[in-house]
């Protein structure tokens, strides 16, 4: 099992990127919360990873926080929550607010995020509120917001086509993405675009 990785930042095109560990360029899937968190390629950098093993391939995951990977091994372990479906709740929204939906049955703000429909959101609701004692008490969460504008750019020809890109990769469709970019400052990095877009649609 590969549980974590310290090394280059080689590549960044959300929803992936690719870090360089011993002349190793390893390819992780990760959250718009977590490649925002990135800095730009060429740097340092250290992931917590997971690893899952299909038939067909085998798939690394990576998260800037252990906070953020121990939710992700709880959602995943959710009936009917792939990890797609998993980074999709992460990208939309961290880990205190997550909490806070399951804790104030907020199924509203559930189905906002890419393939959560009410019967899904009812049942994380549901499967996750008793995870909780296992996991992670809400109070002891200590995730601050991030501003999505720090974040460098990952030199994309242009992002707002590889935003509409990657908020497909996560489930949305493609004019529902093409709304959701619309109105947004185009002048920063593709992560800082997606992450405000997912933002305002959790807004409402």
């Amino acid at each position: 099992m590969i549980g974590r990785l310290r090394g280059t930042l080689l590549e960044k095109q959300p929803p992936w990127m690719v870090v360089e560990v011993a002349g190793v360029g390893y390819e992780l899937e990760a959250s718009m919360t977590t490649l925002v968190a990135m800095p730009g390629t060429g740097e340092p950098v250290s992931l917590y990873t997971h690893l899952v093993i299909r038939e067909d391939a085998h798939l690394l995951y990576g998260f800037a926080r252990e906070q953020e990977r121990s939710l992700f091994r709880a959602l995943i372990k959710v009936n009917g929550i792939g990890p797609k479906l998993a980074l999709g709740i992460l990208s939309g929204m961290d880990e205190e607010a997550f909490v806070r939906c399951v804790m104030d049955d907020d199924v509203k703000a559930l189905t906002r995020l890419p393939g959560v429909g009410k019967k899904t959101a009812e049942r994380l609701i549901i499967e996750m509120r008793d995870r909780f004692p296992h996991w992670e008490q809400p109070g002891e969460l200590a995730i601050g917001t991030r501003d999505p504008t720090g974040s460098v750019s990952s030199g994309a020809a242009d992002p707002v086509a590889d935003a509409e890109a990657a908020l497909v990769s996560l489930g949305y469709k493609p004019t529902e993405a093409a709304r959701m970019l619309l109105g947004l400052e185009t002048s920063g990095s593709t992560e800082a675009m997606i992450k405000a877009a997912l933002t305002r649609r959790l807004a409402g």
